[in-house]
């Protein structure tokens, strides 16, 4: 399992990247979703994913809108275009940042 922190400073550049290449998932998706895709790896929390999700869509990163799903009110989250672009720079940002590290954790 992914540490804490670790995944604490990555999880908007997460839930951004997830959102882009899915489309629109509530809050159970995602966190399914990511650990689906990282084979148990990253387990978001519930504390941890919705104040994230709160906090994307006061900055206009992501919209919310409220439906149903198997009769039961849910919401919904799509990434916003300037949520997309800023997906791409954390993305970006992140690569370089890990080549960076390696560099450092396996010096010569």
């Amino acid at each position: 399992m992914v540490d804490k922190e670790l995944l604490k400073g990555t999880l908007k550049t997460i839930i951004l990247r997830l959102l882009s290449s899915y489309g629109r998932m509530h809050g159970y998706e995602i966190a399914k979703k990511a650990k689906q895709l990282t084979q148990g790896k990253v387990l978001i929390t519930e504390g941890a994913l919705y104040p994230a999700l709160k906090k994307l869509t006061d900055a206009k990163l992501i919209s919310c809108e409220t439906g149903l799903y198997n009769g039961r009110k849910r919401k919904y989250y799509t990434v916003s275009e300037i949520g997309k672009d800023c997906g791409i720079t954390d993305y970006q940002n992140f690569l370089e940042y890990t080549q960076h590290m390696l560099v450092l954790l396996n010096p010569e």
